[in-house]
């Protein structure tokens, strides 16, 4: 496992550390439900540092990139950014990445342990292009500032001149002391956000203050699990979890700003072409609510029902403490996953019934809940 720079730092915060892919992250500081709740009210700094990051460099940066992704990179503008997903051959999902358009360099950024894969696939398509494929994590640490007083906390930052408007915009700041910054206007629940990519040498440094300016505002440092149990309840899907090798693109919802259709030729892109032309996908991602009193919730792969044919499964299943509800997010077939559709999901040797509900999960407090086993 691959420790965080930061780590004697977060211990000294008394944090419990996890793993994901092969890559150390604080779950908590021991007060999880201290750091979810500030997460909803106020803000909290979190350290992203375990994920991935890529840099493009070189005169035919862009148009690699764009020969590989689901999204228009040409059509970005330095300051830009967008979602997109790399793909198989045949149009399966590889890996979904954000991409930030710099001054002189594309900034990826996506879900840990597929840096190696990633730059195997870049290096493999440059053949006389002038492009350079650099692993930018061992010299850019990654912390975010998530919550709805999150734009206050930056701005307590003094670090750059104003925020980020527009989603997944980046504003640059050079310190002379911290070096060059990049702030990211970039949502990773259903609340503001912004990132922060901070050379190595100041993460720690940037990490003070954030948390400083984080306490300030009424907010705390957070781990993972917050962090993750929020984007779950924006129903946002994570590689491997809710998406995998054997989804196409259109089934998890990137489709809404991830995929371009007029952008040209890149891999993959024949057969989600198709799929726009002559049809629809015959599964897609739902939200799904769970009896209130179903114990234990639904591990990955449990199979959904509909007039006792089996429709879908589930991908991930948790407790919402701020929407008072049992949630899944899962794939259900076309025909048996319009909202309000009920569903059966086999619970043990017995079925128990569940709700295809909407996306981002509503708030449940005070709604009947679907009979409970």
């Amino acid at each position: 496992m691959q420790s965080l720079a930061l780590h004697e730092v977060h211990a000294a915060l008394h944090a419990r550390f996890g793993e994901l892919a092969g890559m150390e992250l604080v779950a908590d500081y021991g007060q999880p439900e201290a750091e979810y709740a500030a997460l909803h009210s106020t803000a909290v700094s979190v350290d992203l540092s375990f994920r991935g990051r890529l840099c493009l460099t070189g005169a035919d940066r862009v148009r690699l990139l764009n020969g590989q992704v689901t999204n228009d990179v040409k059509a970005l503008k330095v300051g830009q950014g967008c979602a997109a997903a790399f793909c198989s051959p045949k149009g399966r999902l590889v890996a979904d990445v954000h991409i930030f358009a710099l001054a002189e360099e594309l900034l990826l950024e996506f879900e840990p342990g597929l840096s190696a894969a990633l730059i195997q696939r870049l290096e493999h398509h440059i053949v006389a292009e002038d492009v350079q494929v650099v692993d930018v994590a061992p010299h850019y640490g990654l912390l975010t500032v998530q919550g709805p007083r999150s734009a206050d906390v930056v701005s307590q930052l003094e670090l750059f001149e104003a925020v980020p408007e527009t989603s997944l915009s980046t504003k640059a700041a050079s310190d002379p002391t911290l070096g060059e910054l990049y702030l990211v206007n970039r949502s990773r629940a259903a609340f503001p956000g912004f990132d922060l990519f901070v050379p190595a040498d100041s993460v720690s440094a940037v990490f003070d203050k954030l948390v400083s300016a984080t306490r300030n505002v009424g907010g705390c440092a957070a781990g993972f699990e917050a962090l993750d149990l929020a984007r779950f309840e924006a129903g946002l899907p994570r590689f491997p979890v809710d998406m995998d090798e054997t989804n196409l693109p259109p089934e998890t919802g990137l489709e809404r700003s991830g995929i371009s259709y007029t952008k040209g030729c890149y891999t993959g892109q024949e057969t989600i072409a198709r799929l726009r032309t002559y049809g629809q996908v015959v599964k897609a991602l739902r939200g799904l609510r769970l009896p209130d009193g179903l114990v234990p919730l639904p591990s990955k792969g449990a199979k959904l029902k509909h007039d006792r044919r089996e429709v879908g499964y589930v991908t991930s299943a948790r407790f919402s403490p701020a929407l008072g509800a049992n949630l899944a997010l899962g794939y259900v077939r076309k025909g048996s996953n319009a909202v309000g559709t009920e569903l059966h999901l086999q619970s043990g040797t017995s079925e128990v019934p569940v709700r295809v509900v909407e996306l981002p999960f509503p708030d449940f407090h005070g709604l009947t809940s679907v009979a409970t086993p």
